[in-house]
């Protein structure tokens, strides 16, 4: 072989290992890393911060230390592992135990009370407060036009005092 046929098959061989690598670039990685389908305990967590526990009062149940508490969330990650979304989970506790299962009621029935009360009351404190307020500055004026100096027997007495006192230091 002389020295033109070994550069160009050289030059071949270059293109056509470049072409290779580019096409298995192409090919899409099969090659996929098995992952848990289970999930994990804050996953799990999550939802059950949405649920108050239905034997304890007051208690979420992502923190709630009793053994039922500790059946509901394996319940909840059994329901997750089947597939289950978090509104389904949620309306199966709902289904079970009622509404007030949830951490946020739904505004239904009386219990949109507890989403309109709460303000209409703080804005019903500040309209009094303001008004008390505004009574409270218009008053002791209004208690000097309105009484009479002149009816006052006590007043009365109190200046004809001072007048006799001031009358004896005129005197002396």
């Amino acid at each position: 072989m002389n020295y033109k046929n070994k550069a160009f098959s050289r030059n071949i061989f270059t293109h056509v290992l470049f072409v290779l690598i580019f096409l298995l670039l192409l090919i899409p990685n099969n090659i996929v890393i098995a992952q848990n389908d289970y999930p994990t305990d804050d996953q799990v967590n999550a939802i059950a911060k949405e649920l108050y526990c239905p034997v304890c009062e007051n208690k979420p149940l992502d923190v709630c230390p009793t053994q039922a508490c500790a059946q509901w969330r394996a319940l909840i990650k059994e329901k997750m592992t089947a597939g289950w979304t978090k509104d389904e989970i949620k309306q199966y506790f709902v289904d079970q135990y009622g509404d007030r299962v949830l951490a946020q009621p739904p505004a239904r029935g009386l219990n949109w009370l507890v989403y309109i009360l709460p303000p209409v009351v703080f804005v019903g404190g500040i309209v009094v407060v303001y008004l008390n307020l505004k009574k409270i500055k218009k008053s002791p004026e209004k208690l000097i036009q309105d009484s009479n100096i002149n009816n006052d027997k006590y007043l009365k007495e109190i200046e004809e005092a001072l007048n006799v006192l001031n009358k004896k230091e005129d005197l002396s």
